[in-house]
């Protein structure tokens, strides 16, 4: 509506214009908005754009969350420094994460794959609440997250980004981009970053943060032809990283296999291709159909003091597509088939764990729409697996707009999925815990498929308040495991347990929003989220370790009216974590424990960017500016090759306060 009013008030203008002699340009602009709600999809979708992904500190998919209220982001372990994201209360293996809906992190890469996309090179990232669309797979179980990348046909020719942070960490991206044809372009993304310094502001003789180095560089080629309605992309990416971590007096080729000193490295190479294919029918617009096929090739070499894991996945996937109507645009449907192959070569401590997965599917998916005030999709696929055999998944997402600017949603869904529990856990060969896996009769390490329903309802109302924009809103969401392949680090802190859920297991999710414009430019956001996320363990039933059950994030943002392409923008976050419950620690010594449950902290960012231009522009900024840092992050420092040992316990930052600067400059 909006945007029919705009276009009428440049016809307007344009005849005024046209009236007089001398032409004059009008222009019409509109503020982008960092996150994008919609009041009319049916899916419980929010957009963060690219205006957003600039408030991130730093560059890649993983540290692109901080700000946003329906994703919480986590340090994974001491060590490392990686980050994990969680929706509804779930880690990211529960979610389906694309990369223009061609799933991207999966499998091998789950602990890392997040850090292997760099945030320059993302136009926006949609986030689906629930168990999402049947169209990319059955595995999605608490939502959705779908990466969209520059596309060539509408970049600039040249773009640089560089970076550098007290905690000594450098990055440099850049992007060339070429119009080959009027129908073709190509890009080109070199991306390097590295840090070169070791930290080890807690004096607890370990790295706060891994030494390391990564090289990324993506390909990407567009075709479009308006005229016929074909439109491709063809992509190919090689990415290296190298990451050391452990005591600060380890040496890699002095110390590697000894017990000298305790370290670790992470070395991952990974290679991918991936191909799009669409055909819009001439005469119809509403009917179109598309191919997509994507390979590659994950391969990590890695060890954590004495523990080796290396793991290698060879993958290809193909999805077809077909969108047409049924009768008229009200009744809309997508159906096609997929097929996916999975070869994973595993060892742990030398052990072979590899094997070979396959599927094939078909799905239907039905959309109804009355062009108002109510939509649903229906869908429903049914696959055929080598080893979690044939099975449905059955899909619902309704809206309805009771009155003006308000949206009530529905969701409910059914996702299963094969656990790769060592992938998954890496964090957890940073310690000294015994690996155990329980059961025998399950065809994925012996254990069974991890089977899930999630439904959930949200409403959210747009108003004016004093005279200013205002919306609000709250969402609830519970994922019931049918099946689980348990993690239990509550039995004791030597062992790390694996094995099928014995009893029941849940996650309810309650998130309220309030967001408004202080005064004009000056904008508020806020969220509140309360998890209740309940496993029944061996020793008993206890809250998922390392979740807040309460989380509170706010976000002030400001920026001056734009003047002569100068401007000022600043932002500040707060994010604060409730308690949480502790992995079992208590059968250590004391000096060696961790209490139940952690104590309540709070995290300040903020960053103030000063556009010179529209092609050059500053940033500054800190994170944790506040300083706050876990007391005690690793147990049994001191003894590394001890029984006490473990870095795989982290519930808040490590290295403290960071401060930041870089810079962006672009040829137009």
């Amino acid at each position: 509506m909006q945007k029919n009013i705009m276009l009428f008030v440049a016809f307007l203008l344009s005849v005024s214009v046209f009236s007089q002699e001398d032409l004059e340009e009008v222009k019409i602009t509109k503020k982008q908005k960092g996150i994008k709600k919609s009041y009319t999809l049916t899916a419980n979708t929010s957009v963060i754009t690219s205006k957003e992904l600039l408030k991130a500190a730093c560059c890649n998919l993983a540290e692109s969350f901080e700000t946003n209220p329906s994703i919480d982001v986590n340090f994974s372990d001491a060590l490392t420094g990686t980050k994990q994201i969680k929706m509804l209360g779930l880690t990211s293996p529960y979610l389906m994460i694309t990369e223009e809906n061609i799933p991207s992190v999966r499998g091998a890469s789950q602990a890392y794959g997040l850090s292997f996309t760099p945030g320059t090179w993302i136009e926006s990232v949609q986030i689906t609440k629930g168990a999402g669309s049947v169209i990319n797979g059955y595995e999605s179980i608490s939502g959705q997250i779908n990466t969209e990348l520059l596309k060539p046909l509408n970049d600039i020719p040249f773009f640089l980004n560089a970076y550098g942070s007290t905690d000594s960490r450098f990055e440099l991206n850049t992007h060339f981009n070429k119009k080959l044809s009027d129908k073709w372009a190509t890009s080109l993304f070199v991306h390097g970053n590295a840090r070169v310094a070791k930290n080890d502001m807690n004096n607890d003789g370990f790295l706060d943060n891994p030494l390391g180095k990564q090289i990324n560089v993506l390909n990407r080629y567009q075709y479009y032809d308006p005229e016929s309605g074909l439109v491709s992309f063809i992509n190919f990416r090689y990415m290296n990283d190298k990451k050391q971590t452990g005591e600060v007096d380890f040496d890699k080729d002095r110390d590697r296999g000894t017990t000298n000193h305790w370290g670790s490295e992470i070395n991952t190479e990974r290679f991918d291709v991936s191909t799009k294919i669409g055909y819009v029918f001439k005469d119809m617009p509403y009917q179109s159909i598309g191919f997509q096929n994507a390979f590659n090739s994950h391969k990590q070499d890695s060890y954590y003091g004495l523990n080796q894991y290396d793991i290698k996945q060879n993958s290809f996937y193909s999805n077809l597509i077909f969108n047409s109507i049924i009768n008229n645009t009200m009744h809309k449907f997508t159906t096609g088939l997929n097929f996916t192959y999975d070869q994973y070569q595993e060892f742990v401590n030398l052990t072979d764990v590899g094997r070979i997965d396959n599927s094939v599917g078909a799905f239907f998916e039905y959309t109804y729409d009355n062009t108002d005030n109510f939509s649903l999709i229906l869908g429903g696929r049914v696959d055929n697996h080598n080893r979690l055999g044939f099975f449905v998944t059955p899909r619902l997402h309704m809206r309805y707009n009771p009155w003006k600017n308000g949206v009530i949603r529905f969701s409910a869904g059914r996702g299963k999925r094969s656990a790769n529990i060592f992938a998954e856990n890496q964090q957890l060969f940073a310690s000294s815990r015994t690996f155990s896996i329980l059961d025998s009769s399950g065809k994925v390490y012996g254990l069974n498929p991890e089977i899930a329903w999630n439904y959930g309802v949200s409403f959210s109302q747009k108003f004016r308040l004093f005279n200013k924009d205002a919306d609000a809103g709250f969402d609830f969401y519970r994922t019931d495991f049918q099946n689980q392949a348990v993690v239990d680090v509550m039995q004791s802190p030597q062992q790390v347990l694996f094995y099928d859920l014995k009893g029941s297991s849940f996650a309810n999710s309650l998130q309220v929003e309030f967001n408004y414009e202080l005064i004009h430019n000056l904008n508020l956001r806020t969220a509140y989220k309360y998890y209740d996320i309940q496993t029944d363990y061996l020793r008993g039933t206890f809250q998922r370790p390392l979740q807040a059950k309460h989380r509170f994030l706010g976000n002030l943002e400001y920026e001056t009216t734009m003047n002569d392409d100068k401007q000022w923008r600043f932002d500040f976050t707060y994010n604060w974590s409730g308690k949480q419950q502790l992995p079992y620690t208590a059968s250590n010594p004391v000096e060696d424990q961790f209490p139940e449950f952690s104590p309540a902290y709070g995290v300040m960012n903020a960053q103030v960017t000063r556009v010179f231009s529209s092609v050059f522009e500053v940033y500054v900024g800190g994170e944790n500016i506040g300083n706050y840092k876990q007391q005690k992050a690793i147990l049994g420092a001191n003894d590394p090759f001890g029984p006490n040992f473990d870095a795989s316990i982290a519930y808040a930052p490590i290295f403290g306060q960071m401060y930041y600067a870089g810079l962006r400059f672009k040829i137009k």
